[in-house]
């Protein structure tokens, strides 16, 4: 299959690495320094590149906030079979824009990243299909992240925004606050330095990506139910409840059980 990966950035070369030795395939960035870090593949930086090459897919890689625009500029010279799809964590306003494209599509969400995974044993980590869309789009990434032996969950687009909502905007606001009134120590415990190491890598990723990932409408009510929670913790802190201690313990461990 003739495939063309649109961004030479960290995901879009790890899906370069993957499908070039069995697939032809084409990276598309506009930013020809880029290319540098790509290998076994060809190159592109203009559109008649694109065109010439006629791909059958497309993987749209670039950072969430080009997601769209990426699309639009590459549309016009795609073959009207060419299956288009993305991989991004942030699906706001794709769905409209697939149905209006009047392409073959299909859209996943790889919830793994450089920046914490390990791209190389990736068999505890998950991704999403997003279940509408093109049949053998789905299936053909389906393949693929089986052979990466991730754990594959298929939702619709409303099902992945609120999953989304839940699994990220919940670690993300805590490692916020955590990074907010940290200060730095001359002797921190290993706990310390464990949550250290997650605020820098996480508040090393894209700022428009982290700021569309809270700015979910299903975001707020799951910051308010992390607020009531400190709320009820600072009680029993304050007033030395033993028991009340207990019994929040307790709930807290059946909740990660």
């Amino acid at each position: 299959m003739r495939i063309l990966i649109l961004g030479a950035g960290k995901m879009g070369s790890f899906f370069t690495d993957l499908l070039s030795f069995q697939h032809e395939t084409a990276v598309y960035d506009t930013n020809p320094h880029q290319l540098r870090f790509v290998y076994n593949t060809y190159r592109f930086t203009t559109l008649d590149e694109i065109k010439e090459f006629e791909p059958e897919l497309v993987i749209n890689a670039v950072t969430v906030k080009y997601t769209l625009e990426a699309f639009r500029q590459v549309l016009p010279v795609l073959p009207r079979d060419c299956i288009i799809s993305d991989i991004a964590s942030v699906k706001t306003g794709l769905k409209k824009f697939y149905t209006e494209s009047g392409f073959r599509y299909v859209s996943t969400h790889p919830m793994f990243g450089p920046t914490f995974a390990s791209l190389s044993n990736l068999s505890n980590e998950n991704a999403i299909i997003i279940t509408e869309g093109d049949h053998l789009g789905r299936i053909f990434f389906k393949d693929l992240y089986q052979t990466l032996k991730l754990n594959i969950f298929e939702y619709s687009f409303e099902e992945h925004d609120e999953t989304v909502a839940y699994s990220l905007s919940i670690p993300f606001v805590s490692t916020f606050v955590f990074a907010a009134v940290m200060k730095h120590q001359e002797a921190p415990g290993t706990t310390f330095k464990k949550h250290m190491n997650i605020a820098r890598g996480l508040l090393s990723e894209d700022d428009f990506l982290l700021q569309e990932i809270l700015f979910n409408p299903r975001t707020p009510s799951q910051v308010a139910n992390i607020r009531t929670e400190l709320k009820n913790l600072l009680t029993i802190i304050e007033n030395k409840d033993a028991e009340g201690m207990k019994r929040y313990l307790t709930k807290i461990r059946e909740n990660i059980k």
